[in-house]
């Protein structure tokens, strides 16, 4: 057998190194939970976008947003008893305002049931809101009505004559002034107006936000207001009055 002309040449690849496969294994499972987390932030995502980004034009709320706000006039009211009332002294809280004859018909009672029910309806933050009544006339409340009203909390009963009411608050176009409720923010400034007859669940989807905006700067209680100088605009101290 004849021998071979060149010797034989071994070659030897390169083996696979251990940790390759465990790279490649980890790269996979990083893009499989990646694309899991995308999928289910998608929709709050989304949800942010439309709501910052693309949101429609107009206002979310069920009330009409008052533009620009009016200022609460520095006008004295009366007591059922005929004791004079500063109206800016309740300033200083959330105020759900009625206006209404002392007559109260049914539809007056149902919106001062309304307007307690809202107050309670937004539980741990009802002690941000007071009631106001604006008797708009000289006719005599019931006293079995003035008791009941007066004895649940946040209530306040004032005479204001008609006049000087419209000259603040405005109904809706072909509405009258005692169909709504009035909502005046802490600073004393009509900001919003509930539509006559409203829904309470919609009402309280309302003054919910309005809550939750404020929470920043609105505590619980009756606050300081400092008057605003033309060089400032208004501004509320965090210190309670004294009740």
């Amino acid at each position: 057998m004849a021998e071979p002309s060149e010797p034989l040449g071994l070659t030897v690849h390169s083996l696979p190194q251990p940790g390759a496969a465990l790279v490649r294994q980890r790269a996979s499972g990083r893009f499989k939970m990646l694309m899991v987390l995308a999928v289910c932030t998608a929709p709050v995502l989304a949800s942010y976008f439309m709501y910052y980004v693309a949101r429609p034009s107009g206002s979310v709320a069920y009330s009409a947003l008052i533009q620009p706000t009016v200022a609460m006039p520095a006008l004295v009211a009366r007591t059922l008893d005929g004791q004079p009332q500063p109206l800016r002294g309740l300033a200083g809280q959330w105020l759900l305002v009625a206006v209404d004859s002392g007559a109260c018909a049914p539809a007056c009672e149902k919106r001062l049931y309304l307007q307690r029910q809202l107050r309670e309806m937004t539980g741990k933050e009802r002690d941000r809101i007071d009631k106001l009544w604006l008797v708009i006339d000289d006719a005599p409340v019931s006293p079995a009505l003035r008791e009941a009203l007066m004895a649940t909390p946040g209530m306040n009963i004032l005479r204001l004559p008609r006049e000087q009411a419209a000259a603040w608050l405005k109904p809706a176009p072909g509405h009258a002034l005692e169909d709504h409720l009035y909502i005046v923010d802490p600073v004393g400034e009509w900001m919003m107006r509930a539509p006559a007859d409203a829904d309470p669940s919609k009402l309280k989807r309302d003054v919910d936000r309005l809550l939750r905006g404020s929470a920043g700067w609105d505590q619980p209680g009756r606050q300081v207001l400092i008057e605003a100088s033309p060089a400032s605009p208004p501004a509320a101290s965090a210190t309670p009055a004294k009740p």
